[in-house]
């Protein structure tokens, strides 16, 4: 099987023609080619018409001039019969013969056909009826002569021949004539037709060009951008079609940003991606959750307004939801004074329980630059107790076919509600069974804080609180800081 080589984008915009060439070319040879048709038949009609003309006259005149020679023929009167022939040549016609009916040349002038051809056609003439003329063709030179026999009669008997030679040359020249004016005729239709068709293509490809235009716009996400093309045709029902799917397109990602202010952006996008199999219903995952809680929350609202509250509340959030899809995270929802956080749910992240107490940390190292701010402006300070924890727990959709939530339940998700409420003011309570996990011990920094029981477990668990990340990452979260409180401090 043969890899399939893309071609640059470039390269195929350099080398296609445009639609208003191509519908410009096939029009042209369209009529190129209808008029040379055209011109052809016309042509091939002009050439009949000509010939019939020519035979029409040579048969006439070959009668004439044989009715006209009978009497001097019996009456052997060579001169009236050389005056005869004498008073015939013109333009048209070339040559006259007269030859008795031994073939002897009783009288001639102008152009001759050889005696064999002669003697040739009055044996044909003597095979056909009486007063039948007979036409042949010869080559006199370059030039092609045709030759009328009409055999002279006297009491149906045959005393002879005469043989009248027309020229073709004027009915030559009359075609080639036709056939110049038919070829000037075509070209300049051609061009014509050409400019008018490249005009008529520009004209119907603009609006293509347009939906072009549109469509890269769409693909960019301006979903707001409208084809302006008022026609009353086809192309006409193609922009309004287009508007109606980029209108469609807008609602839908508004519906979206809509949605995941409400819920995860990735659980929002899966929704959005197959809204038709949402079902009650989950499944295991190995995954990580954050609590983040406001200390002493309640005493700090009684001392502020409710806009003050809510004010205080939706910028911390801000900041814990920006911190939290920097390490793959997301919002499962807002309790309260409480932020709950998820990793590993809905994508997959195998490294989720670091990127879990990477995310503690950051809160907490982000609330005490913030709090330096706010002791600056006369505020109190705000701190956050947290409790994180890793392990199996069940990710899907609960509640009711009319109202339910996507978020994570079971025991894991309780304990890090539970270690929450033990942590104190700007601590990160974690189990051992998570600071043992591989990897874990050597990116954080840790010390052992105490035993506790845990309600619904039979032993008490060990506990470590987490201060800090090393290494690398310990730099990369001081530069992620900086970026978020960029411009927030005044030097």
């Amino acid at each position: 099987m043969h890899d399939v080589i893309p071609v640059p984008e470039y390269s195929r915009k350099r080398n296609r023609l445009s639609i208003a060439i191509k519908l410009a070319i096939a029009i042209g040879l369209l009529i190129i080619t209808g008029m040379g048709l055209l011109g052809f038949v016309i042509l091939q009609q002009q050439k009949n018409v000509l010939s019939q003309q020519i035979d029409n006259m040579g048969n006439t005149l070959a009668r004439q001039l044989a009715n006209s020679a009978s009497d001097l023929v019996m009456a052997d009167d060579a001169l009236g019969l050389q005056t005869l022939a004498n008073s015939l040549p013109d333009n048209n016609v070339l040559g006259v013969l007269v030859v008795s009916e031994k073939g002897e040349t009783l009288a001639g002038s102008g152009i001759q056909p050889d005696t064999a051809i002669i003697e040739t056609q009055r044996e044909k003439t003597l095979l056909n009826s009486l007063q039948q003329v007979h036409a042949f063709e010869w080559q006199n030179g370059s030039h092609v002569l045709r030759s009328f026999i009409s055999p002279i009669e006297f009491n149906n008997l045959v005393a002879g021949h005469v043989v009248l030679t027309f020229s073709s040359t004027a009915m030559q020249q009359s075609l080639r004539a036709s056939g110049l004016m038919i070829i000037q005729i075509t070209v300049l239709s051609a061009l014509l037709a050409i400019v008018v068709a490249f005009i008529m293509s520009r004209h119907l490809s603009r609006p293509i060009l347009h939906l072009v235009t549109a469509s890269q716009e769409i693909d960019q996400g301006n979903y707001a951008y409208r084809l302006r093309e008022y026609r009353n045709d086809e192309i006409g029902d193609l922009a309004q079609a287009f508007n109606q799917m980029a209108e469609g397109l807008l609602r839908k990602t508004q519906v979206e940003n809509a949605f995941s202010r409400y819920v995860s952006s990735n659980v929002a996008r899966k929704i959005m991606e197959q809204p038709d199999r949402i079902e009650l219903g989950g499944r295991h995952v190995q995954a990580s959750v954050v609590f983040a809680d406001v200390v002493g929350f309640t005493a700090l609202a009684e001392n502020m307004s409710p806009q003050d509250v809510i004010e205080l509340l939706n910028e911390y959030f801000s900041y814990i939801a920006r911190i939290a899809s920097m390490y793959r995270g997301h919002i499962d929802k807002f309790i309260g004074d409480c932020a709950m956080i998820v990793f590993g749910v809905t994508d997959e992240d195998a490294d989720h329980s670091f990127h879990a107490l990477a995310c503690a940390v950051m809160i907490h190292k982000l609330v005490m630059r913030l709090n330096e701010f706010r002791i600056r402006r006369g505020l109190l300070p705000v701190h956050f107790k947290i409790g994180v924890n890793s392990g199996n727990m069940v990710a899907g959709n609960l509640g009711s076919a009319e109202r339910m939530d996507y978020t994570v339940i079971g025991d894991t998700v309780n304990l890090a509600s539970r270690l929450s409420a033990v942590a104190g003011s700007g601590q990160i309570v974690i189990l051992d069974e998570l600071y043992q996990q591989p990897g874990i011990k050597q990116r954080v920094l840790a010390q052992a804080f105490r035993t506790i029981q845990v309600r619904g477990k039979q032993k008490p668990v060990t506990t470590w609180l987490v201060y800090d990340v090393n290494g690398e990452d310990f730099q990369i979260m001081q530069d992620r800081i900086d970026t978020i409180l960029l411009g927030k401090f005044t030097p």
